[in-house]
């Protein structure tokens, strides 16, 4: 088939290379376009030294684009982590249409956060799709899921490095062979069941001390590497990762119960938090235990 790969960042190069690597026609690549001074994105680094067209569209709503994708003849789409829209006129050009990879088990968790949000509710469990786009957000039949458990102590970054990241590659692939194969399903998405979330900005991951010790524990990991969970201490803002449930209960709600290397303790309802590094205002991350914060301080 002549695969047009549409996707972004390391996620989106795993993808080209791995069709690469098994033969794939891939005849071009569409990429995020160019943030002024920001570094090269790696999926357009790797198209150009593989000599694969690459395209940049600032949007994909033109009439150019479009007879620029009709051009190519595509027979498959395949969107590996895409954060711009692309509208049905472009998703149905080629032959058999388009695939994109999403990191829940929709129609759970629709949205650009798919990650964090599972584990900041406490989930159990999540997964990925892979999915049949449309003009909704996320909305499409699905092809294809995974499922993965979270695990008691599993971050935003060891869910997708460790698990959805090389999971999803897979996936995207064993997609591609049941397009190729006629076994794709479309499988109906139930709206009923639908979830949305936005992005978890930093204004979400604010830490309430008052609330319970499984909670908090469930926001820091949920928002660890980013955006980065946070608190306050003497005046300046303090992000929180590698937290660990301590399950008995001391001290009041926001009080630092006990300093180590292992890090800093903390204390909420029912039971405290161990937090392994911190970041404090305008410096780098650290152990925790060299913050500077003490035992009796009072966080947030």
């Amino acid at each position: 088939m002549r695969i047009i790969v549409n996707g972004q960042q390391a996620f989106g190069k795993a993808v080209l290379e791995a069709l690469l690597e098994r033969g794939e026609n891939v005849v071009a690549v569409y990429c995020a376009p160019d943030k002024e001074g920001g570094r090269p994105d790696p999926l357009k680094e790797f198209a150009l030294s593989r000599d694969l067209p690459l395209y940049q569209p600032a949007s994909f709503k033109t009439p150019e684009v479009r007879e620029q994708v009709a051009s190519l003849k595509p027979d498959l789409g395949v969107m590996a982590f895409v954060t711009l829209f692309v509208p049905e006129e472009v998703l149905y050009i080629p032959t058999h249409g388009t695939i994109q990879y999403h990191p829940s088990l929709l129609p759970l968790h629709r949205g650009p956060s798919s990650i964090n949000w599972p584990i900041i509710m406490g989930s159990a469990k999540t997964g990925l799709s892979i999915f049949w786009p449309d003009n909704g957000l996320d909305e499409g039949p699905i092809l294809l899921q995974k499922e993965v458990d979270i695990g008691e102590n599993d971050t935003l970054g060891s869910i997708y490095f460790d698990k959805l990241f090389p999971m999803g590659v897979d996936a995207m692939l064993e997609g591609v062979d049941l397009v190729r194969d006629g076994k794709a399903p479309k499988i109906e998405q139930d709206d009923s069941k639908a979830t949305y979330e936005s992005w978890c900005r930093k204004k979400d991951v604010q830490v309430d001390w008052s609330k319970p010790a499984a909670e908090v524990h469930n926001l820091i990991r949920g928002a660890d590497p980013a955006p980065g969970a946070w608190t306050t201490h003497g005046g300046r803002t303090v992000q929180l990762y590698g937290s660990n449930r301590i399950g008995v209960a001391a001290g009041t709600p926001g009080e630092v119960t006990a300093v180590s290397d292992d890090g800093i303790a903390i204390a909420a309802d029912g039971g405290q938090v161990l937090i392994k590094k911190m970041r404090p205002e305008g410096e780098g991350k650290m152990a925790a235990s060299a913050s500077g914060i003490a035992v009796g301080d009072r966080l947030g």
